[in-house]
Parts: structure tokens; sequence; C-alpha cells
């Protein structure tokens, strides 16, 4: 299964960072550029353990959907969302919030697999 980390340095707290990454409204800020919108589930506050949302964007040039669940917390060092719905046939979305002397470091994990054919080696994904 293709994996992806990406990893970066805020300059806050764990427990800022984990509240603000399961933020819905903070969520749909940074993803201002694909028009992202919440089409089922909670639309505004904090998401919690078991909470299911569809997200709705363009992503690859296309409108598409990605309902996802939050499957597992550990707050603050680490939330996971899996894919319910989506263009995958699988993705799991590991986030790990760890502190520094200069604040935290936050890193994602993504573990998916492709419908079908030659994106299934992932080889043609970004994030």
């Amino acid at each position: 299964m293709p994996r992806i980390e990406l990893e970066m340095l805020v300059k806050a707290p764990p427990a800022a960072c984990y509240a603000l990454a399961l933020n819905v409204q903070a969520h749909l800020d940074s993803t201002r550029q694909t028009g992202e919108r919440v089409v089922a589930g909670p639309a505004t506050g904090q998401l919690q353990p078991g909470d299911v949302v569809t997200w709705e964007g363009r992503h690859f040039g296309f409108r598409q959907q990605l309902t996802v669940r939050i499957t597992a917390v550990s707050p603050p060092h680490h939330f996971r969302d899996e894919l319910v719905k989506g263009a995958f046939r699988t993705l799991r979305h590991d986030h790990y919030l760890d502190a520094v002397p200069t604040g935290t470091r936050v890193r994602d994990v993504f573990e998916f697999s492709s419908p079908a054919g030659t994106w299934g080696d992932g080889s043609s994904v970004c994030f």
C-alpha cells in the first residue's frame, strides 16, 4: 500500500495544534483554493471520535466527495481519519503531533490504495 508522509513545524503547543486540526472551520479555511465544503456530517465545531463527515471540493479538475470517519484519537498527540466513501479503494490518514523545543512537529501519514489501473501504484497522486 503506498504511503506518503508530510511534516511541518508549528510554533504552538501540541494541544493547540490538535484542536485546530479537528476544527471543521479551520479545515474549510485551509482548503479555500479547492472550494471545499461539508455536504454531510458535522459542519461546525470540533470533530469527535466516530464522527463521519463528507467533504466536497475540486480536486484533479473535478468536483469530488470524500467521506471519512474519525476512527482513533489520543489527544493531543494523534488522531486518525479513514475513508468511508470516495475515489480511493482505501485511505487512512494519521496525524501525529509531537512536542519539540520550538513547538510541535506535525506529521501526516497517508496510506492508500487506488481504485485500479495505472493509478494503483500511487506515483501520480498529489496531496
